[in-house]
């Protein structure tokens, strides 16, 4: 099967190492690899610091508080990110489109596909479906690939959280 790597895989990808940051270069590799990527180079800690860096800015994608500023956001990210488009065929994985420059190191090859990713991602489905979930202490980030784009919760677990809490809030005895 080949997939489009910066569609939804990708920002799949970012906030998987968003919400559980990997705590050294080679969890990172590891997590990457499973998540269907393929690395070209030697994972260093450059790249470890690089990939942070990457999921620190795309954060402040997430935390936009309005579409034209997460627009300007994920363009900057884009310009200092991606290349002229490519095919490819790496490794034997059949011919794809890659937006960077050929043997990136991994850290630079994450800007790159968490950036036109996730452009692709707001572009495609709406600028407001990528967010933190409504739950005031849950600060989890998912992307809303619901058929409705109305996904407010990052988990069936947060979602059923908050409707016992309204339900004890609208039913709790009124102070004397």
């Amino acid at each position: 099967m080949n997939l489009n790597p910066y569609g939804e895989d990708a920002v799949k990808l970012a906030t998987d190492l968003a919400n559980r940051r990997p705590a050294d270069a080679e969890e990172l590799a590891d997590r990457c690899r499973a998540a269907g990527l393929v690395l070209e180079l030697p994972v260093t800690p450059r790249d470890f610091d690089h990939a942070l860096e990457a999921l620190e800015a795309w954060e402040t994608v997430v935390d936009a508080t309005d579409e034209h500023e997460r627009a300007a956001l994920i363009n900057r990210m884009l310009a200092a990110a991606t290349a002229y488009p490519r095919m490819t065929n790496h490794a034997g994985t059949g011919w794809h489109l890659h937006y960077r420059d050929e043997r990136l190191p991994l850290g630079s090859q994450l800007l790159s596909l968490i950036s036109v990713g996730t452009a692709l991602h707001l572009a495609g489905r709406g600028m407001h479906r990528l967010r933190r979930c409504a739950v005031t202490e849950c600060t989890t980030i998912f992307a809303d690939t619901s058929r409705t784009g109305r996904q407010r919760y990052c988990s069936p677990r947060c979602a059923n959280r908050d409707a016992v809490r309204r339900h004890r809030a609208r039913t709790a005895p009124s102070a004397p």
